[in-house]
């Protein structure tokens, strides 16, 4: 059957279902598929169907009546990593790490504004003309990005990031060459010895999912604390775990819950390690005061384009939320963070480990930072793809002491 003739036939069933409907009470799932059934049943009897296309048929029509439509099957797909839909007729997926475009498409605007709606009233979000954006969760742990019109002038705007049902491990991540063997003992020694790591990055360079691989080295028997926006990370193996997300304010403006409220309440739970999600804006203060003030072993990430330029963006962070001095703020960050992992997309669209860097001191006015490892590039192959690796430098970490007091060997998987 033509694409055309399917798609006049799902709307034929979907208005026949309805019909049906409305003699019904509070149908159940079961009873609207058997009513779907029944109905492509009579019409294969009119034009012949394959059993693909009947059950192509069943599936859209439920989803569209009972689930998230079109959006149901891209969610079920594992392949899938990120779902972007501007407006009703332009919907993007990201497979394997490159985008393409899909033919399906909604309705009209009001059938994705409804899909919206379904998607955000689960997680006890709000979304409508007054408070046109939200981020929020679903349920399997993908984070959500609404903008309603009048705000998104092409329609709706729906952007999806899936995680995997397991999280990525750091073997994994060596096999698919984000990293070396080298570099990932290093950042798990790091780890097991309580050195503050964080993660910096652009957008849709792998900040969560290597957050997310180094918590899982963290002991067992420790309290952790996470703090997120929306809660994405996927710690296994802990029982002692607190789970907190932030919550946004309501239509007047109230009852709001923002991360740095968090991170003062997690300084009281008595954790062995907090780890926050991303810092975004006044809460870097109060981060680096937990990294210095005892809570050792902490993570974090944040956005931006190399290791400088996140210094400089916490620096600016913690300005627009305290009157401190530069030289204080600045103190304060070589105070806190040990390491700085840099993560990038390149442009063969791979995510690579751009840079691991010590972060040593504060004197004369400045940071200093000495780089451990550095991102090589070689070439490209005939594809196109880049060919390079993180490559060790000559320099070595200064401060160890962590390392001693953990009785953790750094070149070896020995223990003192």
């Amino acid at each position: 059957m033509e694409t055309a003739e399917l798609k006049e036939l799902i709307e034929k069933i979907k208005a026949e279902i309805k019909e049906n409907m409305d003699y019904m009470k509070d149908p159940t799932d079961e009873e609207i598929e058997e009513l779907i059934e029944t109905s492509v049943f009579n019409h294969s009897k009119e034009r012949y169907l394959k059993i693909s296309e009947k059950q192509s048929i069943i599936e859209s029509v439920f989803n569209s009546m009972r689930r998230l439509d079109i959006l149901q099957p891209l969610l079920e797909d594992e392949s899938i990593t990120e779902i972007m839909i501007n407006g009703p007729r332009d919907i993007f997926i990201e497979r394997g790490g490159k985008s393409q475009r899909l033919e399906q498409q909604f309705t009209d605007e009001k059938k994705l504004e409804d899909v919206i709606q379904s998607i955000v009233a689960k997680v006890n979000r709000v979304v409508n003309e007054a408070s046109p954006i939200v981020d929020a969760r679903l349920q399997n742990g993908a984070r959500i990005n609404a903008v309603l019109p009048p705000v998104a002038l092409n329609g709706p705007i729906l952007t999806i990031r899936k995680f995997p049902e397991n999280p990525i491990t750091i073997q994994q991540l060596v096999e698919m060459g984000s990293l070396t063997e080298e570099a990932a003992i290093f950042l798990q020694r790091m780890v097991e010895a309580r050195y503050n790591v964080f993660i910096s990055g652009g957008t849709g360079s792998g900040k969560t999912t290597f957050l997310n691989v180094l918590s899982n080295f963290i002991p067992r028997d420790e309290r952790i604390i996470t703090i997120e926006d929306s809660a994405e990370l996927q710690i296994k193996g802990v029982e002692n775990l607190v789970k907190l997300e932030t919550r946004t304010a309501n239509v007047e403006g109230k009852n709001g819950i923002p991360m740095r409220e968090l991170i003062k309440t997690a300084l009281r739970m008595r954790p062995d390690r907090i780890i926050v999600g991303e810092v975004r804006g006044t809460e870097a203060i109060d981060m680096l005061q937990a990294m210095n003030t005892g809570h050792d072993g902490s993570l974090s990430t944040g956005h931006a384009n190399s290791t400088k330029d996140m210094l400089s963006r916490l620096e600016t962070m913690v300005l627009s939320g305290t009157p401190l001095p530069l030289e204080a703020i600045r103190q304060q960050i070589a105070s806190g963070i040990d390491i700085i992992v840099h993560l990038a997309r390149i442009r063969d669209k791979s995510r690579r480990v751009m840079e691991i860097t010590e972060v040593v001191d504060f004197q004369k006015g400045k940071i200093r930072l000495n780089p451990l490892f550095e991102f090589e590039e070689i070439g490209e192959d005939v594809q196109k793809r880049v060919i390079g690796s993180l490559k060790r430098s000559e320099n070595q970490l200064s401060n160890t002491l962590k390392l001693k007091l953990a009785g953790i060997k750094l070149d070896s998987s020995e223990r003192d």
